[in-house]
Order: structure tokens, then sequence, then C-alpha cells
């Protein structure tokens, strides 16, 4: 599968509290759990205006259709070409 970077544009996303980002956790999951095994959800970061997540996916579009489903903003859908961190220089 390949891995996506999902930004959702979502104003005052930093300001999210924990029970609602623990409704919207749930809400993924469920929509993940009808879609299976086309999408997983791998982590996300919340700055604050803006969620970026990380999925894998079967393709772009299955990504979006999880958005749809569950009433997310997918604002941009990109596919990650390739991964590095500080060990890269090692």
């Amino acid at each position: 599968m390949q891995k996506y970077v999902v930004e959702r544009e979502l104003e005052g996303a930093g300001s999210l509290s924990r029970d609602e980002l623990h409704t919207i956790a749930a809400k993924s999951n469920a929509v993940i759990a009808d879609m299976e095994p086309r999408v997983q959800w791998i982590q996300s970061f919340v700055t604050p205006d803006k969620i970026y997540c990380i999925y894998l996916g079967e393709d772009a579009e299955a990504v979006r259709e999880h958005a749809r489903c569950g009433g997310f903003p997918a604002n941009v859908v990109t596919p990650v070409e390739n991964m590095f961190d500080p060990t890269t220089a090692n």
C-alpha cells in the first residue's frame, strides 16, 4: 500500500479538546473498519488550524473516500515518495 500525507484545513484545530479528538478518532476508526483493508490510519499531527494525517491506502481515492464517509476535510492528499531522518546521514 502507498503512504499518503493528508492535509486537513480545520480552523481552531489546535484548540480541539481531548473529548473532541476522541470523537474524531472513533468516527475515523468506524469508517476504516468498513473499508478495510483499503485504508489504514497511521498517525495525525495537530497544528493551530490544520491536521496532518499519515495514511496507508490502496490509492488516493480510497483515502479521499475515507474523508467523505467520515465527514472530514481532505484538502490535499499527497503520496509519499520517500522518507528520511537523521540516521540517513550515517
